[in-house]
């Protein structure tokens, strides 16, 4: 039964155990031992030139995805990192990156879920209300369907303030509105308050 390896790390093996000197063991044992063949052995060996050269493009493409993964200091996945090498006026293909990612040991650390978010979305579910108007406005008349707004108005040196209105639907006309500088609940209840 051979080791449980890639081949070309298996080959690699061989070839650094009949360098050591001293060596005894036959590259055809090494072989059948490993089991690999040892014509795919010899021809590994004769491709050490183009597989260093091949080791060396991909080390320097792999310092540019590297350099995008370390932009802005969080980490990205393949899409990200492909993403970032746009902006950098570079276009290398996403199998690629993944292929770099994964042969230099480079790994993303997966997002967990934002808790509170999960935690929104949950209660969101139970409290939405059956659709009842299904924006038929119109047909249910007037002051029977009230919609609500609050609008931002900017004056002078950078101030704003709100306004919260109350509309009629069917007719827009407005039928209450109130002014504030602050966001407060109460700001919303006095709209309410004040409706004609």
């Amino acid at each position: 039964m051979g080791i449980q390896a890639a081949p070309e790390v298996k080959f690699a093996i061989i070839h650094n155990a009949v360098m050591q000197k001293g060596n005894q063991l036959r590259i055809n044992k090494m072989c059948e031992i490993a089991g690999v063949s040892k014509s795919g052995y010899y021809r590994w060996c004769s491709a050490a030139g183009s597989r260093e050269t091949r080791d060396n493009a991909d080390r320097k493409d792999f310092d540019l995805v590297l350099e995008a993964y370390r932009y802005r200091g969080y980490a990205k996945g393949y899409r990200g990192i492909y993403m970032r090498l746009l902006h950098m006026g570079i276009i290398m293909n996403p199998k690629k990156i993944r292929r770099l990612m994964h042969k230099f040991g480079l790994k993303c650390p997966i997002r967990k879920a934002n808790p509170y978010r999960r935690m929104m979305k949950a209660l969101q579910t139970s409290t939405i209300a059956p659709n009842i108007v299904n924006r038929d406005f119109v047909s249910r008349g007037a002051r029977k369907v009230l919609l609500t707004d609050i609008t931002y108005l900017f004056f002078g040196d950078r101030k704003k303030c709100y306004l919260s209105t109350i509309l009629d639907a069917c007719t827009r006309e407005v039928l209450a509105n109130c002014l504030s500088e602050s966001l407060k609940v109460d700001f919303v209840l006095d709209t309410v308050g004040s409706r004609k």
